[in-house]
């Protein structure tokens, strides 16, 4: 499995990032161990999860898939080995009827951080995340930047960062990142790092993928230049891109089935353009699944694929694909369909 440097880190990640928000909701914790063993057995060094985890968010299973990944590290003793990102909530109505208040000021993080502990059973983070703005920029399945002017936020990027600081100080952290985040937020963050010589963060986990590649707008040259890596998130876009629903080989438990409500990748443009994807794919040889992710591997401003699988068919699958590269002619309709049908997932 190749590794990739993560920002300006001396951390060397895996090309496939485990993504994990199934368990606890889609998979048992013994499924869970089960994925855990079989990634680190194909070379996965990297680990992704999120307080608020399993999805979708409910009372009843928040901090269920840290404690599943914290049941598993608990009787490991290669601790080392893994690097493990994690993340805090940003404000959200909905999840702060059941959780802590949800907002980043230093209080709330740590009371976060420290409730990550006792869920993952270790003591310290390798990437501790932001898991979407404050302020109402880059919302789940929303296109573009609405201002709101009734709705301003107190701006305390800075405090923000010191207090990322005074965690990587303490030993709590080694690195911190950003999520769902916009290029403005991403280079106001930057820069007041820079400016005050504090860390900078490292990384950056967004949505990407064949259908939704609003990325290279802007965020792939700041990810570029400013060594700003890229976890790249929804690659397969719910298991849309795996090809299952338009060959009739979808099930009731498949998550565009079981979360209708998660509708970001359930519109016609997006079936439409999947459709012309699949028949690319099979004319080359490959399943959908191998073409989508192979295709986010390689793009030069990623540094890691988060994957999720319910099945380790599935998962073995997915991380296979680190080793296809994809011909010129492949990427050549790759892109016409693109041309035809831009970024139909917001």
């Amino acid at each position: 499995m190749q590794k990739n440097q993560l920002g300006n880190t001396d951390l060397q990640v895996s090309k496939i990032c485990l993504g994990t928000m199934t368990f606890g909701e889609q998979n048992t914790e013994a499924e869970g161990h089960a994925q855990l063993d079989c990634a680190l057995d194909h070379g996965v060094n990297f680990i992704d999860t999120a307080e608020m985890y399993s999805v979708p968010g409910r009372a009843e299973t928040q901090g269920s898939t840290e404690r599943i990944i914290g049941t598993w590290l608990k009787n490991r003793s290669d601790r080392d080995r893994i690097i493990l990102a994690t993340k805090v909530t940003g404000p959200s109505a909905g999840l702060q009827k059941y959780m802590r208040p949800l907002d980043f000021k230093p209080a709330s993080i740590r009371t976060a951080l420290d409730g990550s502990f006792e869920r993952l059973q270790t003591d310290y983070i390798d990437v501790y995340q932001l898991h979407w703005p404050e302020r109402e920029a880059n919302f789940f399945g929303k296109r573009g930047y609405k201002h709101n002017p009734d709705n301003e936020w107190e701006d305390n990027f800075l405090s923000i960062i010191e207090t990322m600081t005074a965690l990587i100080r303490e030993g709590k952290i080694r690195h911190w990142g950003i999520s769902n985040e916009t290029a403005w937020g991403a280079m106001r963050y930057l820069h007041l790092a820079d400016k005050h010589d504090l860390p900078r963060p490292v990384s950056i986990q967004n949505p990407y993928g064949l259908l939704n590649r609003t990325y290279e707008v802007g965020l792939a040259e700041v990810s570029i230049r400013e060594s700003l890596s890229l976890l790249t998130y929804s690659p397969m876009a719910f298991g849309l891109l795996s090809g299952k629903f338009h060959k009739k080989q979808d099930n009731e438990n498949a998550r565009l089935n079981k979360f209708k409500q998660m509708s970001r990748y359930n519109s016609q443009q997006c079936w439409n353009a999947t459709e012309k994807y699949l028949a690319i794919a099979e004319k080359h040889g490959m399943t959908l699944a191998q073409m989508s992710l192979a295709f986010v591997n390689d793009r030069p401003f990623n540094t890691s694929t988060i994957i999720g699988a319910t099945n380790l068919e599935q998962l073995k699958e997915n991380i296979g694909s680190a080793e296809i590269s994809l011909s010129k002619e492949v990427l050549k309709e790759i892109e016409e369909v693109q041309e035809l049908i831009p970024n139909p997932a917001p």
